[in-house]
């Protein structure tokens, strides 16, 4: 799979999608990004540190998947943005914020088509 063109088309869904990213299990964004004239949030070492949180809680998921079977995706809502991560493979994860007020239904629709799930 085109990493780099699915972060593209995610961006493209919705305009309240702020960020659409691929970080590798270092926990470094290595395919997508930013929304073009959206603020970050974060620095980048806070999203990295994130992102490690985030492949640790898929870890402990996974162990779990025997038995309830494999998770789709996650998602937290904050009170300044939504955060929506999907396993990719082993040493993949996609994380996708959106504003708050998007209808992050319709978003995790549209991914879970475009990943084939």
């Amino acid at each position: 799979m085109d990493y780099n063109q699915l972060c593209k088309d995610i961006l493209g869904f919705d305009a309240k999608v702020r960020f659409a990213g691929v970080c590798d299990e270092t926990g470094e964004i290595k395919y997508g990004g930013q929304r073009e004239g959206i603020k970050n949030l974060l620095t980048p070492e806070e999203t990295k540190k994130s992102n490690l949180q985030a492949m640790a809680r898929w870890g402990l998921r996974n162990s779990l998947s025997p038995k309830v079977g494999r998770g789709k995706y996650a998602m937290a809502e904050y009170e300044k943005i939504k955060r929506i991560t999907f396993p990719l493979d082993p040493d993949h994860l996609l994380l996708v914020t959106t504003e708050v007020v998007a209808e992050h239904n319709k978003v995790i629709d549209r991914i879970l088509k475009q990943l084939g799930g």
